[in-house]
């Protein structure tokens, strides 16, 4: 009986422990009724205004200040509980999945509010702008070139959100919600005779329609990127692919460099006659390791930007160039082959001229602005094996110093040849 009656007290006892504990934790402030919400706009008379829109953040609707604010003081602005970092993965916890391929580069840094209103809105989900409007007013360049397609694709000029999530995306690059094909056979029916000639009886619905259409619309038709390999603008599928009937269709009639050639026979030759061969156009894949073999957005059927393609591999020279003080143009252009051959090259490097400093020489009139002595004559006297020209001083991809240099300054630099002044 004794051993019940004390069973029956713990139990309550912790009942009540459990309940004042759970008091505490929807009132940490123990405020008094009211105070939460209600009392705030006593103050803040604005908000009778914003309680009106059609879209109120819950919180905000339920009467709950102190969800967000603390009432008393605080380290952030705003008087919030938390940094703005942080404050609204307090609630949404699962916005950004833990494995996520993907996620929106705002919602990563917590910068919640350049979306949402924290407030309320008369957008849906107290968006601050109405559908792809919103998303235009950050990818603004994207948002024109949408604006002036001669062939829009109607998905987004009504709304970004049909294809992708505007938070993360779990298992998709670029916040997809699917990949193609899978995504764009949600509204294309394959099936389609008119679907099936176009495209030439292969089984295109097993492919990545984005390596021929721009998904953002174009102004070529059919969507088709606005650069065009001509065997696909002549709808020539079998100049390149085995039969549309092979057990294997999209097979190539020739792997590498060996397929371009047939097309590109003296510009193949010419490349593989010079002393030093870009290694990428040797490999199996060949040309389509910086080419699209179908259709690009970008000059020469390059697969990205030039400078997105040749940092797929040499990401530690943009990322030395990021880093520099003094940015060196043609990099900041994107625009590599300024200096380098993108195939081969009689020249190390891959340099399109013999001599650095006429290579140089063709952006920098250094004789207009310099009397120190370069050239194949002047010794440089830290390597009687060298002589000096715009590299013994300069790095051409960048450095943490101005102009270049391989010294924070210039006296630094000269002193490495003139010791007799080194103090």
């Amino acid at each position: 009986m004794k051993t019940t009656l004390l069973i029956t007290c713990c139990i309550g006892i912790f009942t009540c422990l459990v309940a004042a504990t759970n008091l505490l934790a929807a009132n940490p402030y123990n405020l008094a009724p009211g105070a939460k919400g209600k009392l705030c706009l006593t103050c803040h008379e604005t908000f009778s205004k914003t309680m009106k829109l059609k879209y109120i953040h819950t919180p905000l609707a339920e009467g709950d200040c102190t969800g967000c604010h603390n009432p008393h003081a605080a380290d952030h602005g705003k008087l919030l509980a938390e940094d703005t970092s942080q404050i609204c993965f307090s609630c949404h916890t699962d916005l950004v999945p833990a494995t996520a391929q993907s996620a929106h580069t705002a919602v990563s840094k917590g910068e919640c509010v350049t979306c949402h209103d924290p407030h309320a809105s008369n957008n849906k989900m107290t968006l601050i702008k109405p559908g792809s409007e919103l998303c235009f007013s950050c990818h603004e360049e994207l948002g024109n070139k949408i604006g002036q397609n001669k062939y829009p694709h109607s998905p987004v000029s009504d709304d970004c959100m049909t294809c992708h999530t505007p938070h993360a995306s779990a298992d998709n690059p670029s916040l997809l919600k699917s990949q193609a094909p899978e995504l764009c056979l949600q509204c294309h029916d394959a099936g389609k005779k008119t679907f099936k000639s176009q495209h030439v009886n292969y089984p295109v619905e097993q492919a990545n329609c984005s390596s021929c259409h721009n998904p953002h619309g174009s102004n070529t038709a059919s969507m088709l990127y606005d650069n065009v390999h001509e065997p696909l603008s002549k709808r020539m599928c079998k100049q390149c692919h085995v039969e549309a009937t092979a057990e294997q269709p999209f097979t190539t009639l020739k792997d590498g460099y060996e397929l371009c050639q047939g097309c590109h026979y003296e510009m193949v030759n010419d490349t593989f006659n010079k002393d030093r061969i870009h290694w990428p156009l040797a490999d199996k894949k060949g040309c389509l390791n910086c080419h699209s073999p179908h259709a690009s957005a970008e000059a020469n059927l390059m697969k990205a930007p030039m400078k997105d393609v040749c940092s797929s591999c040499h990401s530690d020279t943009i990322a030395r160039q990021d880093r520099s003080i003094t940015k060196h143009q043609p990099i900041a252009d994107g625009e590599c082959s300024t200096c380098h051959n993108p195939h081969s090259s009689n020249n190390p490097f891959l340099m399109t001229e013999t001599s650095n400093i006429n290579l140089c020489g063709q952006c920098h009139d250094w004789q207009t602005h310099s009397t120190h002595p370069i050239g194949g004559e002047v010794v440089d006297s830290r390597n009687p094996n060298l002589t000096l020209d715009c590299l013994s001083c300069h790095r051409t991809h960048g450095t943490e110093f101005p102009h270049f240099i391989y010294y924070e300054t210039i006296n630094d630099l000269c002193v490495q040849c003139h010791t007799q002044f080194r103090r």
